[in-house]
């Protein structure tokens, strides 16, 4: 394809808070055309209606989902819906000849029974299933340049295995001690009404949720259970705390060798990701904020070790709607594309 030839792009799920980010992002990529918004409950509405501050450069209208349209003018289809929805459309899009990337959980699970018990949703798909690609490019790029469908993981699974993924495949910890704290701000609920959203629930709070019982969990133990050979099981705690976007993620596990020093794990981190151009691992004693995260596709990473309890500790922090959703998606259709991985993302975060 040539550089200079746009791809038209449409967006199934423009309305919602991962469509909003990719209309933003996809609305500045040099290489794309965005031809196509689609939507339910907000079809035949101008996009600016449900988005004001953008209507002086979208002046699209969010359209009824129509497979047949869709495939006549997009090439590419981002898929921004709830779980259990994209199953029922990404097979007829690929049949269609679309390039298909789905930001909910519906492909991110190679065993559909896993994906069945946690997410309450029956599945027919297993062909379509059996050929999608884990969205996690820092480790499966190779994977993702080949792929025609893309389940792109969240912010939780994002933030969660780019602290872990080095530990796990260099045998670094005990396997059954990993501990994942992970707090998200409300954004990462969606834009629909919900009251622990709400301001005077959330403001001033901070409270844990899905204690031991979060559907992340499975995906997290699946993507660690590759990297590290063996069955793997974490302990994942996610929070709400009352800031619109950010993730931190804090994990802890016990060294195999607790002669290992700071110096070594940084060498280490830096090694495994020296071909990731969204990630920054920070230098001795400097640990991520999400502020530094935030509007970016970066993954900013910070390592310690605690030599009186022998554990590394990892910090990870993203922005949950782009590294940790949207942002993500558009580095697989780069890499999909054969594009500059970062074109169209946002690399440097405005401060404070």
């Amino acid at each position: 394809m040539s550089s200079s030839e746009k791809v038209s792009v449409g967006i199934v799920g423009a309305s919602g808070y991962g469509g909003m980010q990719l209309v933003r992002l996809l609305s500045d990529h040099p290489q794309v055309e965005l031809t196509y918004l689609g939507g339910n409950s907000s079809a035949g509405k101008p996009y600016a209606e449900l988005y004001p501050h953008v209507g002086h450069r979208i002046k699209m209208i969010v359209e009824p989902i129509d497979l047949d349209v869709i495939a006549s003018r997009c090439q590419v289809v981002f898929l921004g819906l709830p779980n259990g929805l994209a199953c029922n459309l990404a097979p007829q899009l690929l049949e269609r000849g679309c390039k298909v990337l789905d930001l909910s959980a519906d492909y991110r699970f190679k065993d559909l029974d896993t994906y069945q018990a946690w997410y309450k949703t029956e599945r027919t798909d297993q062909d379509t299933n059996a050929i999608a690609v884990y969205g996690l490019p820092e480790l499966y790029r190779d994977d993702i340049r080949r792929a025609q469908l893309v389940g792109c993981p969240g912010c939780y699974v994002t933030a969660s295995l780019l602290a872990l993924a080095p530990l796990f495949k260099q045998g670094l910890i005990q396997p059954e001690t990993a501990i994942i704290d992970a707090k998200s701000g409300t954004s990462g609920g969606g834009r629909q009404g919900k009251i622990n959203l709400l301001l005077a629930e959330a403001d001033a709070s901070l409270g844990a949720y899905g204690v031991a019982s979060h559907r992340h969990t499975p995906e997290i133990e699946q993507i660690c259970s590759k990297l590290a050979s063996q069955d793997i099981r974490v302990q994942f705690t996610p929070h709400l705390i009352p800031m619109p976007r950010g993730i931190l993620a804090t994990v802890y596990a016990t060294l195999r060798d607790p002669g290992l020093v700071r110096d070594d794990l940084l060498t280490i981190y830096s090694a495994f990701y020296r071909a990731a151009p969204c990630v920054e691992v920070l230098p001795n004693g400097v640990y991520p904020q999400t502020k530094w995260a935030c509007g970016t596709n970066l993954c900013y990473l910070g390592v310690e070790v605690d030599h009186r309890t022998g554990r590394v500790i990892v910090m990870s922090a993203i922005d949950n709607l782009l590294k940790g959703q949207s942002g993500q998606a558009v580095q697989c259709m780069n890499i999909m594309l054969g594009w500059e991985e970062t074109a169209g993302l946002p690399q440097l975060a405005f401060y404070p």
